[in-house]
């Protein structure tokens, strides 16, 4: 006589059956399965669109399939240069690709609990066609473990990529929805008869005395041996929406701001950025990056160069040109940003009219002084130097910048990812990059 699973066996399981059987939660089929399903099927597009849209702002060297915007490459056919109006723009984008990407781990982890006889089955490839899809399966699983993986420490700020972050991520997404594509298109009628096959408000209100395996179909999920119910599907699905729920309720002050700030307890930066004029978030401080405190002296100059004129200034002649104000948030990739911040300095459109380019001006190569870290220079469009609210700031909140904050000077363009913020300036090369 066989003995039951639960117990200890005296060899492996031979059979897909035996496999299957190890098993044994009577939650598994293909309805839990779908169900979970569908939430992503909704929430990744979004994740996918609002990360292009990132990289579309930002545009983090990816070449050779990528460079420049709009030198577009081979993955870049949908890159445009960023506006700079909204200026809240990637504020938005950027907090629901975090948030949401956060909020769908726990949706992600249920759908490849309920899954996981499937990827283990035995033999692993019957036929040709079978391999290729279980190879489609590696791409969609390893995918998503990838990707939502690589997200979670990029928001956390541990770097522990072999490579760059942003290009892993960027060619990770690519490979991943591929695999999804793919996945849809063979699985999505099962689905769709799976979802039809029980009624959601009657699994609602079964208890978990109540509840009894799904009936066994083609799909090898539900468990030829299934154990005694210690969970409804109601408390499963239950379960997994307020993880998502605790998930949004401590991730997403952080992009709200306000009073929800101090419920974000997994902001990268922590919840209470201090006090004063120059009290709101900071990514990088001036050590991290290795700003020296005769660097940012008397004797620091900003270099401004165009049309073949270059002019030095001191940040006290700075402060001589004609001032102007600008209301602008910064928006962090890692998915936090700041409320509007009051800032004061040199519209860079000025800049380039001391050295030429008075009339329209070109884009603009912005360089740190800063000895190491990511974005030390970072290109900005003529657009973005065009705009009235692109300062290069020497002021923030009626008070001088902080050091951690960019003093003497730093960039503020409207609509921009922080990392193109640029602090403690150094040099500004307007139209050739050379």
């Amino acid at each position: 006589m066989r003995r039951p699973y639960g117990h200890a066996m005296s060899h492996p399981p031979r059979t897909d059956r035996d496999r299957r059987a190890l098993w044994r939660s009577p939650l598994r089929g293909p309805w839990l399965t779908s169900v979970f399903g569908l939430v992503l099927l909704f929430g990744i597009p979004v994740l996918f669109v609002t990360g292009l849209l990132s990289y579309a702002a930002y545009n983090p060297d990816l070449s050779p399939v990528n460079d420049e915007t709009p030198d577009k490459g081979l993955l870049g056919f949908y890159l445009f240069s960023w506006p700079t109006e909204p200026y809240w723009l990637y504020r938005v984008t950027q907090g629901v690709h975090v948030t949401l990407g956060i909020v769908l781990v726990p949706v992600l982890l249920a759908k490849l609990w309920s899954v996981i006889p499937k990827l283990f089955a035995w033999p692993p490839v019957r036929s040709v066609g079978h391999g290729l899809e279980r190879l489609s399966l590696l791409a969609l699983v390893g995918g998503a473990l990838f990707e939502f993986a690589t997200g979670v420490l990029n928001v956390q700020l541990d770097y522990i990529f072999p490579g760059s972050f942003y290009p892993l991520h960027f060619y990770g997404a690519w490979i991943f929805m591929a695999a999804l594509v793919v996945h849809v298109a063979l699985r999505f009628p099962r689905m769709v008869r799976a979802l039809r096959s029980r009624d959601l408000r009657a699994e609602l209100r079964t208890r978990a005395s109540d509840t009894r395996p799904e009936p066994p179909d083609e799909t090898g999920l539900v468990s030829p041996a299934p154990a005694a119910p210690t969970m409804s599907r109601r408390g499963a699905l239950a379960l997994v929406g307020a993880g998502s729920l605790a998930l949004l309720v401590v991730t997403a002050g952080q992009s709200i701001g306000g009073a929800l700030r101090t419920s974000a307890l997994l902001a990268p930066r922590g919840r209470n950025p201090g006090r004063g004029p120059n009290g709101f978030q900071i990514n990088k401080t001036a050590m991290t990056v290795g700003i020296r405190a005769r660097d940012i002296g008397p004797e620091w100059r900003l270099v401004v160069r165009g049309a073949g004129r270059e002019t030095v200034l001191t940040r006290e002649r700075l402060l001589r040109l004609e001032q102007h104000g600008a209301a602008l948030p910064i928006a962090c990739v890692e998915g936090w940003s700041t409320s509007d911040q009051g800032w004061e300095g040199v519209r860079l459109a000025d800049l380039a009219a001391l050295v030429g380019h008075a009339e329209r001006p070109p884009k603009v190569l912005v360089e740190s002084v800063q000895r190491h870290g990511s974005f030390r220079s970072v290109v900005l469009s003529d657009s973005q130097v065009r705009d009235p609210r692109s300062l290069l700031a020497l002021k923030v909140n009626g008070a001088d910048l902080s050091p951690d904050h960019g003093y003497p000077a730093r960039v503020i363009v409207p609509g921009a990812p922080g990392v193109h913020n640029t602090k403690w300036v150094g040099r500004l090369t307007f139209g050739e990059m050379a």
